[in-house]
């Protein structure tokens, strides 16, 4: 499992590095008002960034077991460890519901 955190750190840390990048030469290559050649080199440019950069190759996963399924946004770990955080009274703020 630690192998798909490190893999995962490593995707969003591509991400952050050639966010601006790949943003620029999307906004180039969608621009109908640039000339043709211009959108083609944006385009190549694009294509030659790496793969592991793009948003959506980056997963949440748990911050403490690297599950990749049902992770709560606000924490960033799962809904298992969340609930045995929580009983166990290491999050603030967070009880055991009961009506």
């Amino acid at each position: 499992m630690k192998s798909w955190i490190e893999r995962d750190k490593k995707r969003r840390m591509s991400f952050f590095k050639n966010e601006i990048k790949r943003t620029k030469y999307k906004s180039m290559f969608y621009n109908v008002n640039l000339p043709q050649q211009v959108r083609w080199q944006a385009s190549y440019n694009l294509s030659k960034l790496s793969k592991n950069g793009s948003q959506t190759r980056v997963k949440n996963r748990c911050i403490l077991t690297g599950r990749s399924k049902s992770i709560d946004r606000i924490f960033k770990i799962s809904r298992i460890q969340l609930r045995q955080l929580a009983l166990d009274g290491f999050l603030p703020g967070v009880k055991k519901a009961s009506w």
